[in-house]
């Protein structure tokens, strides 16, 4: 996969608290027509894998714009994922996935967005006694995306 440091919205971002990730992304001031032609996601790497030490840890990652680069100003989710521990319930998944080299995507919707949408950045809302993790996250077209898949070794060493 190609990655962009335009594009980059944490890079080995170690987090033990709910937090926006260390990069903001300025769309500019006019024509925020993002994924327009061609689709966008938004590309995690766990890269530590995720505490569940005490089994109440959640880990939600979002993806918001907004008017100011703090992200407070009208807000708008775009995308989220939510990893729970213990037994997860739906919409979240079991924060098991969450182990280091596990990569997950949340697509962005084409089309335009609002005048005041200039901003983008995601939110990492972490909960529990212990929650820990580290990601990386990239703005990537979706076809960059690739599904990779290990296959069992075929020789044994001795």
């Amino acid at each position: 996969m190609y990655l962009d440091s335009q594009g980059q919205f944490s890079n080995s971002q170690a987090l033990t608290v709910t937090a926006l990730s260390t990069n903001v992304i300025d769309l500019g001031s006019v024509d925020r027509n993002i994924g327009t032609g061609e689709p966008l996601a938004v590309v995690f790497n766990v890269e530590v894998t995720a505490d569940q030490t005490t089994g109440d840890e959640d880990y939600q990652f979002d993806v918001e714009v907004a008017s100011d680069a703090g992200i407070t100003t009208a807000r708008k989710l775009l995308g989220r994922r939510i990893f729970e521990s213990g037994t997860p319930t739906a919409p979240a998944e079991n924060a098991d996935l969450l182990v280091q080299g596990f990569i997950f995507a949340i697509n962005l919707p084409p089309g335009g967005l609002d005048e005041a949408e200039r901003y983008l950045a995601v939110r990492y809302t972490l909960a529990g006694t212990s929650p820990t993790v580290t990601v990386s996250a990239h703005l990537v077209p979706l076809n960059f995306i690739q599904k990779t898949v290990d296959y069992p070794k075929g020789y044994t060493i001795t």
